[in-house]
């Protein structure tokens, strides 16, 4: 049996936005993922264990995004499972790395909210 259960407008632009975002990141393209995101954004890294660090705005999030691409230039998201419910979205992941040149995965979940049709939060949790 197939869900044709229609989907509303904002869990829908959920869905897109955090796509663009996904997109732009696995593309390393800083400018865009920051474009994806709101001017007050908030991203909760998962380092250092066990809580992360908690970053606010756009000039934070960036410097950010620009030292973790340069530490993992292979980085990469593989989504497992992205599902969105009004403003709100979950995304399963496993992050892909090569560190001297050694292939390594993660595997994590990402806790999303969308606003006027941009990342205003990205809650970001690791397995291990």
């Amino acid at each position: 049996m197939t869900d044709t259960a229609p989907v509303d407008a904002v869990t829908a632009a959920t869905a897109a936005a955090v796509e663009r975002f996904n997109t732009a990141f696995n593309d390393h393209d800083v400018p865009a993922i920051m474009a994806a995101m709101t001017p007050d954004c908030v991203f909760d890294s998962t380092r250092p264990p066990p809580d992360g660090t908690r970053l606010v705005g756009q000039a934070a999030v960036s410097v950010f995004w620009e030292g973790f691409f340069a530490r993992s230039p292979e980085a990469r998201f593989e989504t497992e499972e992205l599902f969105a419910c009004g403003d709100r979205c979950v995304v399963r992941w496993i992050y892909h790395w090569v560190r001297d040149g050694k292939p390594g995965h993660v595997r994590g979940v990402d806790l999303f909210r969308v606003r006027e049709g941009k990342v205003a939060e990205k809650l970001s949790y690791v397995k291990g």
